[in-house]
């Protein structure tokens, strides 16, 4: 089977394989996928956007030995990504899912404009069968009240996000969206860690920690960086921990609306620019030490 990731006025088909078959089933029934497309910040030879499923990893392929072109799932990141040449050094497990079936270079070139207009603009795209197809959505035993809270948070971005751009207070921007930034994939990955303990550790004890991850990645939200709506839907997925629901479903419905809260954040931020900055920042410094 084949899919068609379009962004930027162009499109580019992807190949599924047969190795991932729990991974590709989430996939295809999240499609049609609306994109909003992510520049890397540390590994470097991929685009990605966010993935609206939760899935362990399936074939263990380490990230460095993904071939250029490989269309990939990083699952404690939650990331879709197309790679286009080899990674800089990062340790990490991922799900092969397919190939790019067409040159590589398009994708390079679409990476180069997303390096350098993330946070001037938003990139977006979608991912779709190739034949038009769909299949049935998936299905969760999570409360609907947490449902429509992750789907509310994946469907745009929150207001109080949005808002933070406009603020011209002491070291605003910037301060308060890097600690937000960070706050949320803190959490995202805090929640993944208790969601590899499932079955390994007492339950109570999984779902203490991860109600005291969310409260403190919501108070910090709330307190410091004044997204006072956002940290609310945070504080509802705390709460829902220490209720019936089963803390799988609970897990990864946290996993998908902290990742998702992480992703708008990342969105607003001039990556290269601010990396550009830094490294000027630093030549001054030891021409005038």
């Amino acid at each position: 089977m084949r899919l068609i990731f379009e962004a930027e006025g162009e499109s580019w088909p992807l190949r599924l394989g047969t190795g991932a078959p729990e991974t590709t089933a989430a996939l295809l029934a999240a499609l049609p996928m609306p994109l909003q497309l992510h520049t890397p910040k540390i590994a470097g030879s991929h685009v990605y956007w966010h993935a609206p499923f939760v899935r362990d990893v399936e074939g263990a392929t380490h990230v460095l030995d993904a071939a250029p072109g490989a269309f990939i799932y990083w699952p404690v990141r939650q990331f879709l990504e197309i790679t286009f040449a080899p990674l800089q050094a990062e340790t990490a497990a991922v799900t092969v899912l397919g190939h790019l079936d067409a040159p590589i270079e398009g994708i390079a070139a679409l990476a180069a404009v997303l390096r350098r207009d993330q946070g001037r603009r938003t990139l977006t795209g979608t991912l779709r069968r190739e034949d038009g197809g769909t299949a049935p959505a998936a299905a969760t035993t999570a409360p609907e009240a947490l449902v429509a809270l992750r789907r509310g948070l994946w469907s745009g971005c929150p207001a109080d996000v949005a808002a933070l751009t406009g603020s011209r207070a002491i070291m605003h921007p910037a301060g308060p969206v890097f600690m937000a930034e960070s706050e949320a994939r803190v959490l995202h990955e805090a929640l993944w860690w208790v969601r590899a303990k499932l079955g390994g550790a007492p339950e109570a004890q999984l779902r203490a920690i991860a109600a005291l991850a969310l409260d403190h990645a919501g108070v910090r939200l709330r307190d410091f960086c004044h997204f006072d709506t956002s940290a609310e839907a945070l504080f509802a997925f705390r709460d829902a921990m220490a209720g019936p629901a089963p803390i799988a479903a609970l897990l990864d419905e946290a996993i998908m609306a902290a990742g998702r809260l992480a992703a708008w954040i990342d969105l607003l931020i001039p990556w290269n620019d601010v990396n550009e900055a830094f490294r000027a920042a630093l030549g001054q410094e030891e021409q005038t030490a």
